[in-house]
């Protein structure tokens, strides 16, 4: 049997009775995860520069993680979601602690669909509107209110999206949504796409939900000054602004959050991946005002894993790890390494067309010409592939560009950084030259 049939066979085997819900599964099997590293059944150690689905923040089974599963277990795991244990009350003093004064009420849900699900909700009873505003490339989730102001991908062939939503271009100098600028945002497309909202609003604006770097639209990065304008136009308009930091939350970009860097706190903020380092936990925070608002108006969100105590007992060990080794400042430290070591490899090879980001949260944009910076579909894969086949696992996304996403655990070593870089390197030689 060949190779070929041989894959063929292992991949029919792995979606026999699987349910095919995106890209096609991996053929090889993952039998075990450990820090940076995760293992084939047959035996390949492939270093994740993914962080599992960006989760596992703190590396897989991070010792604390797994001390802290099995202590839930001899306590208690799941109750009534009316019903409170110690470490969900101590959670969310933790982390209210970690932020700003005005935002200072959180619910624990589990995935970042349902935290933004549930923030959505409680802006449109606290403001009493209904109107959502999205941002192009955005990726919020996949329940309804979520993916109505997702705008990445998936929204094609679904039916209607819920009613009154509405976007933003996104600020991407490299690919300028309305063809204004080229290397630098000069936030044209922010004041032309408020004029639209304008022009197509029916008044009754709830909420704009946005993420402070855009990942799967192509790891965006706004301008200086950006969010300060964004917050402007929602003020003015008595929009309420959502931070989605699934991703950005909690040490990854090289601060704890990211909304410190861009100097502008959002009237909700919600939490995810980087919370649960690896299980499904998420948070909505929102200021006492919109928490208020939303009890006077009837607002509920309930879900038969809110406020789960395990998830809670996790939430703990995570961020205690994220304080105790100081990994946002690891983040800005070892970012510059593989920020440094990727315009090593841009200077070698022209498929590199961008590179951006912040932290250890970065994006390489692969092209075919630097030039007309034509996107590089079929090459991503094709390199995405070999690197896994050398050892690395990188992520692809982009819509309708080809950017691969590097975020690492924030426990990353110097060395495997190294590894990663000279193995794209490798990939890079072989494939383009």
């Amino acid at each position: 049997m060949s190779v070929d049939e041989q894959s063929t066979v292992v991949s029919n085997l792995n979606d026999r009775h699987l349910l095919h819900y995106g890209r096609d599964f991996l053929e090889a099997l993952i039998v075990r995860a450990e820090g940076a590293y995760i293992y084939t059944e047959e035996g390949r150690a492939v270093l994740d520069f993914s962080s599992g689905q960006m989760c596992a923040t703190i590396g897989h089974n991070h010792p604390r993680i797994v001390e802290a599963m099995a202590r839930a277990g001899r306590t208690v795991l799941h109750l009534d979601s009316t019903m409170l244990s110690p470490d969900v009350v101590e959670l969310a003093d933790r982390l209210c602690d970690l932020l700003p004064p005005s935002l200072s009420k959180a619910q624990f849900l589990n995935t970042g669909g349902e935290a933004n699900e549930a923030a959505i909700r409680l802006a449109k009873i606290a403001s009493g509107r209904f109107e959502v505003i999205g941002m192009a490339g955005s990726w919020h989730g996949t329940t309804t209110g979520a993916s109505s102001a997702t705008y990445a991908h998936g929204r094609k062939n679904y039916g209607p999206a819920m009613p009154g939503s509405l976007a933003i271009p996104a600020p991407n100098a490299y690919r300028c949504p309305i063809r204004h600028c080229r290397e630098h945002c000069d936030m044209t497309c922010l004041d032309s796409g408020f004029d639209m909202i304008d022009a197509t609003s029916v008044g009754a604006e709830a909420a704009l939900i946005v993420e402070p770097i855009q990942s799967a639209g192509g790891i965006v990065v706004p301008p200086e000054g950006y969010f300060q304008r964004l917050r402007d136009h929602c003020e003015r308009r008595s929009i309420l602004l959502i931070f989605d930091e699934a991703q950005t939350g909690l040490g990854r970009v090289g601060a704890m959050f990211a909304f410190e860097e861009v100097g502008v706190v959002p009237d909700i903020l919600t939490l995810s991946k980087t919370l649960g380092g690896g299980l499904p936990l998420s948070a909505v925070v929102a200021s006492e005002e919109v928490a208020a608002q939303g009890k006077e108006g009837g607002f509920g969100h309930y879900t038969s894993h809110a406020s789960d105590p395990l998830l809670a007992t996790v939430g703990l060990a995570v961020v205690d790890v994220i304080l105790r080794d100081a990994l946002a400042d690891r983040a800005n430290r070892l970012g510059d390494r593989l920020w440094a070591g990727l315009r090593a490899l841009q200077d070698r090879h022209e498929a590199i067309g961008d590179i951006r980001g912040r932290g250890l949260l970065l994006g390489v944009e692969i092209v075919t010409d630097r030039e007309t910076r034509a996107p590089g579909h079929e090459l991503i894969v094709q390199l995405t592939d070999r690197c896994f086949e050398l050892g690395l696992n990188v992520n692809r996304v982009g819509g309708p560009h080809s950017v691969w996403r590097l975020a690492p655990p924030l426990t990353i070593t110097e060395e495997e950084i190294d590894e990663a870089v000279a193995i794209m390197d490798q990939a890079l030689t072989e494939i383009t030259g």
